[in-house]
């Protein structure tokens, strides 16, 4: 691959400190990483602090809270145990004997009862946001039934993902817990934690050190501040909503966490950049030589998996928990002369 030209470069890094010097409604800092399809690095540069209120400045090695990419991760491991034949895409008989609380799950409707599944939940719908399963903080009505106690998918508790479907299984698109799901199947067939199964299967291949869903000390003492952004823009830090991930350190309190597998991993934007590489060179790890996946794997995890449903491009996402939310619409934007781009979701 090509090297990036000179001045595009200090361009993006120009572009990387404009953002990062409006200190109440800009970022506080930023760390990006480009990585081609050969592995090698087109780009690495850090602005601004690790926090609003630090006086230290982020660098390319800070940790961040990856949130939701962590999906990413888990779609992978799946496919990895689909490939080995122990779980299948489509087999929803199969999830519900893995997850036996499956069988009792109902449908919440808009007046807050409950209604009768008419179909089983299969892995793909759980990979795909088609199981029915919510987020409290982007439905109103999953948020209203869990109170007066509340749901919470960041506790780092099993209990909190216990939740009710919004839709019925694979009749609506909705962004939801249904990854984390996923990663409790996998955690029920190899008999491993997702963080463990992640490491021995997927980081240790690439030579990643620096992500994990229990951060290390190392990693703890670069994280990245967690901030919180008012609807009028403004910018405040706030306490971390994984907090337990980095409090946990007895035996008996990491077995008891839960790896969440819709948000749970750390990383840094270098080690995250080298699990894209693997992507982009068709499940094979152009630093490592480690096949992660195969190449119709890869093609499978990129197709179109709901085209049968309504397109995403105007879908609005309220703010059920202003604290965890801000209202939009929207995924992507329409793509001329295609099916509309929101078509394909993003785990």
């Amino acid at each position: 691959m090509s090297e990036v030209n000179p001045t595009n470069i200090e361009a993006l890094k120009r572009r990387m400190q404009s953002v990062c010097s409006d200190s109440d409604k800009g970022l506080p800092g930023v760390s990006v990483a480009v990585v081609g399809r050969d592995g090698k690095q087109l780009f690495s540069h850090a602005a601004g602090k690790r926090g609003r209120d630090s006086a230290e400045p982020m660098a390319v090695d800070s940790v961040f809270w990856i949130a939701s990419c962590t999906k990413m991760i888990t779609g992978i491991a799946c496919m990895q145990l689909v490939e080995q034949g122990k779980l299948s895409l489509d087999d929803a008989d199969q999830i519900h004997r893995i997850c036996p609380e499956f069988n009792d799950l109902r449908v919440l409707q808009e007046d807050g009862t409950l209604v009768e599944r008419n179909k089983g939940i299969s892995l793909r719908m759980l990979l795909t946001h088609t199981s029915g399963f919510g987020y409290t903080f982007y439905n109103e009505k999953l948020r209203d039934y869990g109170r007066p106690v509340g749901y919470d998918e960041f506790s780092g508790y099993a209990e909190d993902f216990n939740q009710p479907l919004v839709h019925q299984p694979g009749e609506a698109w909705e962004y939801s817990i249904g990854i984390d799901w996923a990663g409790v199947v996998l955690e029920r067939v190899t008999g491993q934690s997702l963080n463990d199964y992640f490491h021995q299967h997927i980081f240790e291949p690439l030579g990643l050190k620096h992500i994990s869903m229990i951060p290390t000390e190392e990693m703890k003492a670069k994280l990245a501040y967690m901030h919180q952004r008012a609807a009028d823009g403004q910018l405040s830090v706030r306490d971390h909503l994984l907090r337990r991930a980095m409090t946990v350190k007895s035996e008996s309190d990491i077995k008891s966490y839960f790896n969440s597998g819709g948000a749970g991993c750390f990383s840094t934007a270098e080690d995250y950049s080298q699990i894209l590489a693997v992507l982009l060179n068709n499940g094979t790890s152009p630093r490592t030589g480690k096949q992660l996946l195969k190449k119709e794997t890869v093609d499978e995890m990129f197709r179109n998996q709901i085209e049968n449903l309504p397109p995403l491009s105007e879908k609005h996402f309220p703010d059920a928990k202003a604290d965890l939310s801000h209202s939009s619409i929207g995924i992507h934007p329409t793509v001329e002369g295609d099916r509309q781009a929101g078509d394909l979701p993003s785990c």
